[in-house]
């Protein structure tokens, strides 16, 4: 006789386990303990086996009749219903360890190893608040192009046009590698182009006119802050690095004697050693911070304590005070200036600038420069634009110059 709500609510346990029968299989067994499970029993292969169904109250008599008429459906189409379940157990549980963070953790972590430190904590920032709260649980292989666009337009609506534009490019990086490694068929992020409004092209401000440049390095020698960033002033066009790696410059670094500055890898963006050659000019600015920082582990310390470099904003601040308004002159623009007028003015071997800068210069083979290669033209360059900085520092004559390198 089938079941009722209020039979099954009346139904009390006994000793032992008991079975109370609802038809087609299906019937509740109630435990010693007053536990009421729904089981269906059926056969298969010629074996008898059973279904967990679930639990009352929390599965009702309705629903486990129609968990009941599933599987039955099951067994009229040759299939297992036990065997059905396990497999799609699996399924979830395969769909859940390919979710879109675990890929994307993965991807980072592989990836990241090659980064500055700068550069990988900007990309893990988009992926923890741009990205994992809407896409993070989805299995990436279900992820489509308009799910997707959904999400890039929550960053393209708040007016961060090139933030939105990294971040999908880093989403098109982490789909790549989940296909790579059998995680996902096809990369959406690639169905994506021209579907955000363009980035504008920012470059970062730099003096690349001569008169401009006297004025500015005429503004640094004259600079009335502490020593320390006066020299770092004066050291910034001279060296042309990455703002982080002079603030970072130690004095275990620098050989003097030799004119050069040997950069760790850990501390270069590219991850490879950099040589920067000294000339007599970088040499002689050093020299002269020495006694007073010399002794400790950083040529620019912080004033607040030996142990940590000088802050970012120290030689920016020092630019504003000097009347640089932030849209003429960074602390990146050195290396623009350099680059521009090495270039330009100097007509030095564009292979020559762009190995100073430490990009990534390869070969005709396309294997990546040594952090020696072509020193000695380096060297020579280096002393060549500290010359030249000379020149318009003092506001000497340069055309002069000019014809005495092409001589």
């Amino acid at each position: 006789m089938p079941l009722t709500d209020v039979a099954i609510r009346n139904a009390k346990p006994t000793d032992k386990p008991r079975r109370v029968t609802d038809g087609d299989g299906m019937y509740l067994e109630i435990t010693p303990a007053g536990g009421k499970l729904w089981r269906f029993k059926y056969r298969f292969a010629r074996k008898e086996k059973r279904l967990a169904l679930g639990a009352y109250p929390a599965t009702g008599l309705k629903e486990a009749r129609e968990k009941r008429d599933a599987a039955r459906k099951l067994l009229a189409a040759g299939i297992d219903p036990g065997e059905h379940r396990k497999a799609e157990r699996a399924a979830g549980e395969e769909r859940a360890a390919n979710s879109f963070e675990i890929v994307a953790r993965e991807w980072f972590a592989k990836q990241s190893k090659s980064w500055a430190e700068s550069h990988s904590s900007k990309i893990l920032l988009r992926l923890e608040n741009y990205l994992f709260p809407w896409l993070g649980k989805r299995p990436i292989a279900d992820i489509a192009a308009k799910e997707l666009l959904t999400v890039i337009r929550r960053i393209e609506d708040r007016g961060a046009i090139e933030s939105a534009h990294r971040t999908l490019q880093n989403c098109g990086q982490v789909f790549r590698y989940a296909i790579a490694t059998g995680r996902a068929e096809r990369n959406p992020a690639s169905d994506l182009r021209g579907s955000l409004a363009p980035a504008k092209s920012t470059h970062r401000a730099a003096i690349t006119d001569p008169g401009a440049i006297g004025q500015l390095l005429r503004a640094s020698h004259d600079y009335r802050g502490s020593l320390v960033t006066r020299c770092a002033l004066r050291l910034a066009p001279l060296l042309f690095v990455r703002p982080g790696e002079l603030r970072a410059m130690e004095w275990a670094e620098l050989d003097l004697d030799a004119g050069e500055w040997n950069i760790p890898a850990d501390r270069m963006k590219t991850r490879q050693p950099h040589l920067v050659p000294l000339a007599a000019q970088a040499v002689e600015v050093l020299r002269e911070l020495q006694p007073l920082t010399g002794r400790g582990r950083y040529v620019f310390p912080s004033p607040r304590s030996p142990k940590r470099p000088m802050s970012n904003n120290a030689v920016l601040s020092a630019l504003r005070r000097m009347g640089f308004a932030k849209e003429e002159m960074s602390g990146h623009g050195f290396r623009a200036m350099a680059r521009t007028v090495l270039d330009e003015v100097l007509h030095v071997r564009p292979d020559y600038i762009e190995h100073q800068l430490a990009h990534a210069v390869r070969d005709a083979n396309g294997r990546a420069y040594n952090r020696t290669t072509h020193l000695p033209e380096r060297r020579k360059m280096m002393q060549q634009w500290a010359d030249y900085l000379d020149i318009l520092r003092v506001g000497g004559n340069v055309l002069s110059f000019d014809k005495k390198l092409a001589g």
